[in-house]
C-alpha cells in the first residue's frame, strides 16, 4: 500500500458481498489481519465468475477457464496460513504446454507453448527462422511492459490521476512505458516486431479480455499477452471451481463466516458511514466497512446512481455442454484450450466492439474451445456406457449496448449456427454428439446484474483504466470499498485477485510480501 493513499480508520468488523475470486482474496488478507469479517453471497454456492454448472453425470466451469498467474491465489490462501496442499483433497494446478493450440482459415495450426525455446521452434516450423528471432524480440518487449507496469499499475490502488507521477519511482515507471511505447497501440506494436499476420493475433487477441479491439488497445495492455504466453496457462484439477472452493474453505476454517442465498438488497447508514447491509430476509449485518463486489450496476443501485456512464466491454455466447470421446479422437485439435481463428479478423472485431446499436453478431467467428478432460482425466464421465467429456465453446459477441438482440429467440439458432461452423472447420461430429445443456448470452450476464450484458466489466478504454477506472474508495460513501473487475485494476482472473487485496489494504491490512510471478507454494 502507497503512503498517503486514502484507508477506512478503524473497521474491525467487514461485510463482504459476494464470494466471487475477488470477495474471497479480500476476506482471506481481512481474516488473516485478525478482523471480523462475514461474506454474503446471492447464489447457493461460491465462485460468481468461476462457478460450475451440473449436467447430467458432469459439472463443467460456468465461467473463467485460463488461469494465470496461480501464485496470487497462493498469496490469499498465504494470509491465513494455508497453502495448495493444506486442504483436502489439495489444489493441484498444471502448467499446460501448449498453453493453446491456435488453428488458423487457411489451415496452418501453431502451438503457443510458455517455454521460449519451445516456442522459437515452433514459430520457426510455421514462420521461419528470421520471425522465430522477431518473435524473442517480441517476447523480451512483454516481458519488459509487463515489468515497468504490474507494481506502479496493475498492483495498485489510486487516489488520483496524481498519483501516476506521486514519487520518483512512479516517475521511472511511468517513463519507462513511454519509452516502450506502452502508450501507443498494441496492434501497431505487435505489427512493429512481428510480420506474420497469424502469429500477431496469437500476440493480441487477449485484448478482447480488455474490452477493446487489437487495432485501439493502449499496448499497455501487452502485459496480459505476457502472463497468457509467457507466464504460463495453468489447469486445475477439479476445475476453476475447485479455486473458489478452495478460498471458501479456508477463509471459513481461519474464523469467518460464510453465508450463501443471502442476497444483500440494501445498506443501513448512520449519516454517511454505512453501518449495515440488509439482506432480502431484512436481516441486518453490522459492520464498521462494507466491501462491495458485484457487478456496479448492482454496485449503484446499493449505493445511489451514478451519472458518469461505463463503456461495456463485448460479450460472449459460451456453450456449455458435453461430447462422446468417441467423437472427440476424431478431431485434429487434441489440447485442452484451442483458439480457432476465422479469416477475417479485424472485421470481426469491428462487428463485436461498434458504438451502440451498430453492433453485429461475428460473420466469420473466431472461437475459444476447452476441453479440460484432456489434462484432468477425472472429468471424464461415463453416459449410457459410453465415455464423454465436458466442453465448452466461447464466441465473442456485442453486448446490449452495442446491439440489443432478442436473445431468448436466438440463443438456439445462434448456438445451431456455431457449432455447424465447427462442423465445418473439422470438428467431425460434433453437430450430432454435442449435448449442448446450457447456453450463456448476453441476457443472462444482464440478469446477473452486469452491465449491457457483458460479464467483461467496463472496457479497458484509456478513460476507463488504472487512475481513470472506477476506484476502490469514494469520499462520498464512508466505509464502502469496491473490489472486482469493475474497479482497479480490471477484468481476469489475476486482476480481480489483486482487487480483493487492495482492498483489504485500504481498510488498513498491511502488506505481508509482494506476490510476483514464480511458483507458489503447491503449484506443480
Amino acid at each position: 500500500m502507497r503512503s498517503g493513499l486514502r484507508t477506512v480508520p478503524d473497521a474491525q468488523r467487514v461485510v463482504v458481498v459476494g464470494a466471487g475470486l475477488a470477495g474471497l482474496s479480500c476476506a482471506l488478507h481481512l481474516v488473516g489481519a485478525g478482523r471480523d469479517v462475514t461474506v454474503l453471497e446471492r447464489e447457493s454456492s461460491v465462485g460468481g465468475r468461476v462457478g460450475a454448472y451440473r449436467g447430467p453425470g458432469y459439472e463443467i466451469d460456468n465461467g473463467a477457464t485460463v488461469l494465470t498467474m496461480p501464485e496470487l491465489i497462493a498469496d490469499a490462501l498465504a494470509a491465513v496460513g494455508a497453502d495448495f496442499s493444506s486442504v483436502e483433497p489439495p489444489l493441484r494446478t498444471t502448467l499446460l504446454s501448449p498453453a493453446y493450440h491456435a488453428r488458423f482459415a487457411d489451415g496452418t495450426t501453431l502451438d503457443v507453448f510458455s517455454d521460449p525455446d519451445a516456442m522459437a521452434a515452433e514459430v520457426t516450423r510455421m514462420c521461419g527462422r528470421d520471425e522465430a528471432r522477431r518473435y524473442l524480440r517480441l517476447r523480451r518487449w512483454l516481458a519488459e511492459v509487463f515489468d515497468a507496469e504490474f507494481d506502479r499499475f496493475m498492483d495498485a490502488s489510486f487516489d488520483s490521476p496524481l498519483d501516476l507521477v506521486s514519487s520518483r519511482g512512479a516517475v521511472a515507471d511511468l517513463t519507462r512505458l513511454v519509452r516502450l511505447g506502452a502508450f501507443g497501440r498494441l496492434g501497431g506494436q505487435v505489427g512493429r516486431r512481428i510480420r506474420d499476420p497469424r502469429l500477431r493475433r496469437v500476440f493480441t487477441f487477449q485484448a478482447l479480455y480488455a474490452g477493446v479491439a487489437p487495432s485501439r488497445a493502449l499496448a499497455v495492455y501487452a502485459a496480459i499477452a505476457h502472463m497468457d504466453t509467457s507466464l504460463g496457462v495453468y489447469a486445475v484439477e477439479g476445475g476453476m471451481r475447485r479455486v473458489a472452493q478452495v478460498m471458501a474453505e479456508a477463509f471459513v476454517a481461519a474464523g469467518g463466516t460464510l453465508r450463501t442465498d443471502t442476497e444483500v438488497v440494501s445498506v443501513d447508514r448512520a449519516g454517511r458511514r454505512v453501518t449495515a447491509a440488509v439482506d432480502s430476509g431484512g436481516a441486518r449485518h453490522r459492520c464498521d466497512a462494507l466491501v462491495l463486489t458485484p457487478d456496479l450496476p448492482v454496485v449503484d443501485a446499493l449505493l445511489g446512481p451514478r451519472r458518469r456512464r461505463v463503456v461495456a466491454s463485448p460479450s460472449a455466447v459460451v456453450l456449455h455442454g458435453s461430447v462422446p470421446t468417441a467423437t472427440t479422437r476424431t478431431w485434429a485439435a487434441q489440447r485442452h484450450h484451442v483458439i480457432d481463428f476465422g479469416e477475417h479478423w479485424e472485421e470481426t472485431f469491428a462487428e463485436i466492439t461498434a458504438p451502440r446499436g451498430r453492433g453485429r453478431l461475428m460473420s466469420d467467428p473466431s472461437l475459444l474451445i476447452t476441453r479440460p478432460a484432456l489434462s484432468d482425466s477425472g472429468q471424464l464421465f461415463d453416459r449410457e456406457g459410453a465415455e464423454h467429456e465436458p466442453l465448452s465453446v466461447l464466441a465473442p459477441c456485442p453486448n446490449l449496448d452495442s446491439a440489443p438482440l432478442d436473445w431468448d429467440a436466438l440463443s438456439g439458432p445462434y448456438a445451431r449456427e456455431l457449432v455447424t461452423v465447427l462442423e465445418h472447420r473439422g470438428y467431425s461430429g460434433i453437430s450430432d454428439e454435442f449435448r449442448v445443456d446450457h447456453v450463456d448470452t448476453p441476457a443472462t450476464w444482464r440478469s446477473r446484474g452486469m452491465s449491457a450484458g457483458s460479464p467483461f466489466a467496463g472496457a479497458h478504454l484509456f478513460r476507463q483504466t488504472g487512475p481513470f477506472r472506477r476506484r476502490n474508495v469514494d469520499p462520498r460513501h464512508p466505509g464502502v470499498v469496491l473490489a472486482g473487475s469493475g474497479t482497479v485494476p480490471g477484468v481476469g482472473v489475476p486482476t480481480v485477485l489483486l482487487s480483493g487485496r487492495l482492498a483489504a489494504e485500504r481498510l488498513g491490512v498491511e502488506r505481508r510480501r509482494h506476490a510476483r510471478r514464480g511458483t507458489g507454494p503447491g503449484l506443480h
